[in-house]
């Protein structure tokens, strides 16, 4: 009976994930044969996708299209919420459900760890030809990854490359949201250009971690101190 009870469970869950999945895909655009270009992602995307950006940023408040947009991915809670700034706040606009992701609490230290990584980051491309769909290039190795991998003896070409956040529900090393999610922040993306943009990669949502390395402990009190200002 127990092992019965098991397995209708697992049946459950695939058949709710299948479903999950086909709805998705069934609410995302239909985007033009590759190679497309950036102006091609956008075009499909627009008519969808801008009148619900526009009204999670009518409830919350905040003019359209943002001039300035914070993200902050929660690796243990699965979750990625924008911040934008308005009349001296910050005001949470929306939430993603992160889909997918590898690895655990902990930054990325080394091509292969399976590590999403963490820290202060931004995006510094949108890619229209993802094989998910669409994604948003992360800036990692950044300045301070690569200072921080020399102290562990991990030289620059060691400590990987492409982290995304894309579409789809599968993914390693990187933040799947799903095509509908990353459609939309793809879109705020584009409208407030990369440079105005701010990505924040945490652990979880209270930063705590056993690591004892002190440049650990620095990197979690920074983002913990942005925490606190954005909340």
């Amino acid at each position: 009976m127990k092992r019965l009870l098991v397995v209708a469970a697992f049946l459950g869950a695939l058949a709710f994930g299948t479903w999950w999945l086909l709805r998705q895909q069934r609410s995302a655009a239909v985007l033009p044969a590759k190679p497309r270009t950036l102006a091609d992602a956008l075009h499909a995307i627009e008519p969808t996708v801008e009148p619900r950006v526009r009204a999670f940023c009518k409830q919350a408040g905040v003019a359209y299209p943002p001039e300035r947009l914070i993200f902050i991915a929660y690796k243990n809670e699965r979750r990625i919420d924008l911040f934008v700034p308005q009349d001296g706040k910050y005001r949470l606009v929306h939430s993603w459900p992160v889909l997918a992701a590898s690895g655990g609490p902990g930054p990325k230290l080394r091509e292969g760890d399976r590590q999403v990584p963490e820290g202060f980051y931004r995006f510094e491309l949108l890619n229209p030809n993802s094989r998910f769909h669409l994604s948003l290039r992360v800036n990692y190795p950044n300045a301070e990854d690569i200072v921080r991998g020399a102290e562990e003896g991990v030289p620059p070409q060691d400590l990987g490359s492409d982290i995304m956040v894309h579409g789809g529900a599968m993914s390693i090393g990187c933040l799947a949201v799903g095509d509908p999610g990353v459609e939309e922040i793809f879109l705020l993306v584009s409208r407030a250009e990369l440079d105005r943009t701010e990505l924040l990669i945490v652990p979880d949502e209270h930063m705590q971690t056993e690591d004892e390395r002190p440049w650990v402990r620095d990197l979690y009190a920074r983002l913990r101190s942005r925490l606190q200002e954005l909340r």
